[in-house]
């Protein structure tokens, strides 16, 4: 209780709230394709490697994209970040809306969808930075629980393409949203003036690169966070082809295991905050990979659903535990580390669908791609396990910003001595 009314003394709720907004409809945007992804493989006759392609590529785009608005953000402060990111989204929803008529079209719309996804990288580093190294878990929890917008992507999507006899109406319609909040984060969000610093350059990504602890931290989110996002724009068609449900069914029952995952983000920060974001997330990748496995049994409808259920669950849970240590490794590039490490799990979440729909085309089952999924929770078990005494012993357990800075110097010096 201490813990909770000291959180309410500091900081600042607006930011909070807009950065919360922000990545919601953002995620909701980004995830578009995916729950629509029936209707439009009937029709413009796409196969099932063509639809699953399509519905990756935002995944990717937005990957690559988190690179440049982490930078962004970090140059010219997140809030103006944001409010670009927000202007450009509008364009391929109007396009989606009014012009696009063709396959070729609709990837490019797909590819201008990346920047609903680059939000990430804006609204975690704008709302973290009024909060101390106390609350760190619970604040980048908060903002990140804003993949809660895939929900309305997944449950509304297909009813109002139905309604309104198009898909492309739902295009049009998520502009509504949009705007209201583009509204709302321009007159509540602040920026903190600590976080704005125009003398950050492309080059503090080389800093980033030399840390091993970058990449132990991407191969651990490209699982996590890669494993949410790739499951959301997958499950309607895995429903569709697996279980032979229509469109509306099938986004119900992917809603159902996106549901699990939306909100229980900053429990996953939350729990690392009291209890170690290393501990949390050896606990978790054991668990991913119990899942993984019984999900690869492709069982009964109802059973392979609660197992699907947990698993979302269980990502979720770990990209707030895992986004709890981030700030703490890299206090002075957090906008920078967030927009990379960010990027690698969008990419885990563009391989998914595609690793997923290709097993189901080469082998008849969908049972070889889970269990090569499998694969990753392994190496990010034992990855953090490896990792687990030197983190408690310099950033972890002792902290700081001089540590931590230590830490990067080390890592530099090492490099230029190899």
């Amino acid at each position: 209780m201490k813990q909770v009314n000291s959180f309410f003394r500091v900081g600042h709720w607006p930011t909070l709230l807009s950065s919360f907004l922000y990545f919601d409809t953002s995620f909701m945007i980004w995830v578009l394709l995916g729950p629509l992804a029936v209707l439009i493989a009937k029709e413009y006759h796409l196969s099932s490697i063509q639809v699953a392609n399509l519905v990756a590529i935002p995944t990717l785009s937005g990957s690559i994209l988190r690179v440049v608005f982490g930078w962004l953000g970090d140059r010219v402060g997140q809030k103006r970040a944001g409010q670009l990111g927000m202007l450009i989204t509008a364009v391929p929803l109007v396009w989606g809306w009014k012009l696009s008529h063709s396959v070729t079209e609709l990837t490019v719309i797909a590819i201008l969808l990346g920047v609903a996804g680059a939000s990430f990288a804006v609204a975690l580093p704008l709302a973290s930075k009024w909060y101390p190294k106390s609350h760190q878990g619970l604040v980048l929890g908060i903002s990140g629980a804003g993949n809660s917008g895939t929900i309305f992507a997944t449950l509304f999507a297909n009813r109002l393409a139905v309604h309104f006899h198009s898909w492309h109406a739902v295009f049009g319609l998520a502009l509504i949203p949009l705007t209201v909040v583009f509204l709302i984060f321009t007159l509540c969000a602040r920026q903190s003036h600590e976080h704005v610093n125009g003398t950050v350059r492309i080059s503090s990504y080389l800093k980033l690169l030399r840390s091993g602890d970058t990449w132990i931290f991407a191969l651990c989110y490209w699982m996590t966070f890669g494993g949410f996002v790739g499951m959301t724009t997958y499950l309607t068609l895995f429903f569709h082809t697996q279980y032979s449900l229509n469109a509306i069914r099938s986004g119900d029952f992917a809603t159902i295991c996106v549901i699990a995952g939306s909100f229980v983000r900053p429990v996953g920060g939350w729990l690392a905050d009291r209890v170690g974001g290393i501990r949390v997330l050896a606990i978790l990748y054991a668990s991913i990979l119990a899942l993984l496995l019984t999900a690869s049994r492709l069982l009964p409808l109802g059973a392979e659903t609660a197992v699907l259920f947990m698993l979302m669950f269980t990502f979720c849970l770990g990209n707030g535990a895992l986004f709890q240590l981030v700030p703490l490794r890299f206090p002075t590039l957090v906008g920078l580390a967030t927009g990379l490490i960010g990027a690698f799990g969008g990419i885990g979440g563009y391989v998914l669908p595609k690793l997923l729909a290709s097993c189901k085309a080469w082998f008849g089952s969908y049972a070889d791609g889970f269990l090569l999924l499998a694969i990753l929770p392994v190496a990010s078990l034992v990855l953090v396990l490896w990792s687990k005494q030197r983190w408690e012993t310099s950033f972890v357990e002792l902290g700081g910003r001089a540590n931590a800075d230590r830490l990067l110097r080390d890592d530099e010096s090492g490099v230029a001595s190899s």
